[in-house]
């Protein structure tokens, strides 16, 4: 474990010293989590999780796959039409009811 002083400037900014931002794998521009553990501050690197962009196709599946009856399923099919989609070729799962409409 590495232990460096450091002080504190303007705005509050902390100087990581560089051999820790090296052993950590920081630089410029990171996210870090800085955490009160009563008796210090606990900083660690944030991790960044990527945000998946779905398709069109996927959001209408998403869509159709949620309607809880059947006139829910049968406005989710209004709204993946909208979308320029048929819902008849998206794979889905049809809301578990005596009777949905195709239409």
């Amino acid at each position: 474990m590495t232990n460096e002083i450091t002080k504190i400037g303007k705005r509050g900014t902390v100087v990581i010293p560089a051999e820790l931002r090296k052993q950590m794998h920081l630089k410029e521009g990171d996210l870090v989590i800085a955490e009160n553990h009563g008796d210090g501050i606990l900083l660690k690197p944030a991790i960044a999780m990527a945000v998946e962009k779905y398709t069109l196709e996927r959001q209408a599946e998403f869509i159709l796959s949620n309607a809880i009856d059947a006139e829910d399923y049968q406005h989710a099919r209004d709204a993946v039409k909208t979308m320029g989609l048929s819902p008849d070729k998206i794979p889905h799962m049809k809301p578990k009811t005596k009777h949905v409409a195709n239409d």
